[in-house]
């Protein structure tokens, strides 16, 4: 800090101590005490310039927490020195002049502050602050120092409503609605990080329609605490309105689950593995061996994990390739194998049906036959809706996964599958697409106007994918909570509506080959609850091993594979648009 600085500020101690003592010295008529001046004087630079540095402290980016540190420096100097003149000056003396000088000072650094920064932002832009607690009161400060100026606040609390912060009114949601009777303000910022996203939808929903853009702070666990909150809003998406916050997570079990465990996981570098691989971190797994066949998204996931403080393994592997997948297990012996790897996207499996029974069916059989032939604890599959009365070949191959799974089960190791939806913003999801036309400005493509499914966010699918490993006992179909159904016309409709570009349409293509109208999570009604409300067990489907292990090899073998796949599954019906 310049010598400058330093000088002025002690200038300014000396000359306002004297100015209030002399007032205060005159209220109490009483003489000028100049050794009284010159202690407090010499104690108040002390502390300013030696203990708490507050020359520092910017005068004209001044906050609340600039006048309250300012403020603590000089309470901490009366606290030295008071005892000094305790015996001769009344303390009542003190503590008016004390009072005095605060209000001197915080009145100086103000009227500089007010003096810098008139006229220098010009006040466009309005905002309004949904959230009067910690965050969106220090959203309201740094507002002060940007082109918005903060016309109200609003919160759900009584308590707050009618009350005001610097002169801003606190209000509730219905009264903003009355004031802005149809006009549209330009933005709202929901200020609520520890809210739950079934909150932030119903204020998205009420007041959408009031505002030109909507913003939000990230959740308490995604907030920077070395960075404004200004700087790290972000405009309201599709994944915050369609979150849900999964209602019996169990943390303890999880974490009993993975913690100090070697675990292997398939398709590491797709998003449902990525994201099981950054649940492993965070609930302590001792090592984590990623295979998958994908160098770069191999290369991605092992730099998306950072330096964690676990043993990391990148295997560049294809599951098909048993005898490779077979030297991964007997080098690094994992003890719990999540089964992510597969081919997904139903259109492309559509023209590569003999690839995807390779990679999805004999894959996961090799992964079953080795981690059982090694003794791995517990082998979880990650399975999916599409299996269920499968209508494309990616849900064939997929439900004979599952019996492959259920039907091994019984030995060593324990083997359970995990079925659900899709998974919001994964690589063959919708919602990339959609973005993608959207920004091209584009049409945006939709199938059929009824066309329906479950979607889930991918942090709350995988969670529970490891809470149903933990409580899984082998031979069981878990099925995870999607919620309802979500038409993807109303799906696009959101995406556009969010994107405010209104020139973008809709345009219905038909259905594609193997697809459905709607997607289903159990084969019939006969499932079984478990002890959470998110995750039920689907009725078990006998298949001798000896049959399906023959019925696979004759798949493999045939040269029509829809007859082979259709024997193994009776519930196939390739192409039922339904």
């Amino acid at each position: 800090m310049s010598i400058d600085k330093r000088f002025l500020n002690i200038a300014v101690i000396v000359l306002l101590t004297i100015l209030t003592f002399s007032w205060t010295f005159w209220i109490f008529h009483r003489e000028i005490l100049w050794d009284v001046i010159i202690v407090v004087s010499i104690v108040r630079i002390v502390a300013s310039l030696v203990i708490y540095k507050d020359y520092s402290l910017s005068w004209s980016k001044a906050s609340q927490k600039t006048f309250l540190l300012k403020s603590a420096v000089y309470i901490a100097a009366f606290a030295i020195y008071m005892p000094i003149f305790y015996s001769q000056i009344h303390i009542y003396f003190f503590i008016s002049e004390l009072f005095a000088y605060l209000f001197g000072i915080n009145f100086l650094m103000y009227s500089y502050y007010s003096y810098v920064n008139r006229g220098s932002i010009k006040k466009t832009k309005t905002v309004v602050i949904y959230g009067a607690g910690k965050a969106g009161l220090k959203l309201g400060e740094e507002f002060t120092t940007t082109e918005y100026k903060v016309k109200y606040f609003v919160d759900d609390a009584r308590s707050l409503q009618k009350r005001s912060v610097d002169t801003i009114n606190i209000i509730s949601k219905d009264i903003l609605r009355k004031r802005l009777n149809n006009k549209k303000m330009d933005l709202l910022v929901i200020a609520m990080p520890s809210v739950d996203s079934k909150r932030t939808k119903e204020i998205y929903t009420e007041l959408h329609n009031c505002f030109k853009q909507i913003k939000i702070l990230p959740s308490l666990h995604d907030i920077l605490s070395d960075r404004s909150f200004v700087t790290q809003l972000k405009s309201i998406s599709l994944v915050d309105l369609l979150a849900r916050n999964s209602k019996d997570l169990d943390n303890e079990k999880i974490e009993t689950f993975i913690k100090h465990k070697a675990i292997l996981v398939t398709g590491a570098g797709g998003s449902i593995g990525s994201e099981i691989v950054r649940q492993c971190v965070k609930y302590g797994a001792k090592k984590l061996i990623l295979l998958d066949h994908s160098e770069y998204n191999l290369y991605a996931v092992e730099q998306a994990i950072g330096k964690a403080n676990v043993e990391i393994v990148p295997v560049m592997q294809s599951v098909v390739n048993k005898l490779q997948l077979e030297k991964t297990f007997k080098r690094h012996r994992p003890q719990i194998v999540i089964h992510a790897a597969a081919y997904k996207h139903v259109p492309m499996v559509e023209v590569n049906i003999e690839e995807a029974i390779l990679n999805n069916v004999v894959g996961t059989k090799n992964c079953i036959d080795i981690a059982v032939a090694h003794g791995v604890e517990k082998f979880v599959l990650i399975s999916t809706d599409k299996a269920v009365r499968p209508t494309n070949v990616m849900g064939a191959t997929k439900r004979i996964c599952e019996l492959y799974a259920q039907n091994s089960n019984g030995q060593s190791t324990d083997i359970v599958a995990v079925r659900f939806g899709n998974v919001l913003g994964s690589s063959g999801s919708v919602i990339p697409k959609f973005k993608s036309q959207i920004e091209n400005g584009q049409n945006v493509t939709v199938t059929h106007p009824e066309v329906s499914r479950y979607f889930m966010l991918v942090h709350e699918a995988c969670e529970l994918v490891l809470q149903a490993g933990a409580i899984g006992k082998g031979g069981e179909i878990f099925i995870l909570d999607m919620g309802e159904p979500i038409k993807i016309v109303d799906l696009a409709k959101k995406m556009i509506k969010l994107s405010e570009k209104e020139d973008v349409k809709i345009e219905i293509t038909g259905l594609r080959p193997g697809e459905k109208l709607y997607e289903e999570l159990l084969i019939d009604e006969s499932d079984m609850h478990t002890e959470y409300e998110s995750i039920t067990v689907a009725a078990p489907t006998q298949y001798s091993l000896e049959y399906l292990n023959k019925d696979i090899e004759n798949l493999l073998k045939s040269q029509v594979k829809l007859v082979s796949l259709k024997k193994i599954v009776p519930e196939f019906n390739h192409n039922l648009n339904t």
